[in-house]
């Protein structure tokens, strides 16, 4: 029998600086910081409300992951 999801399962699609800290495992002045220095994407303002969009955060982070580019590889791809 199929479960059924909880609220809890998966993070909310825009999350406010506490609900993303605690999906994260950072505290809010560490999101804070990696705003400023990049690692995480700027968040989404509408009106007095500061939320961030989940898909760019994971997508953000994933790229960070990524494995980075041999150039030796990226150069070889050129010859004939």
């Amino acid at each position: 029998m199929a479960r059924r999801p909880v609220a809890g399962d998966r993070p909310p699609a825009y999350p406010d600086k506490a609900a993303l800290a605690a999906e994260l495992c950072i505290s809010e002045s560490t999101v804070d910081e990696w705003v400023r220095r990049g690692v995480l994407p700027r968040p989404i303002r509408a009106g007095s409300s500061v939320r961030w969009s989940w898909a760019e955060v994971v997508a953000r982070l994933n790229g960070l992951a990524a494995p980075q580019a041999d150039p030796f590889m990226a150069g070889i791809s050129n010859v004939a």
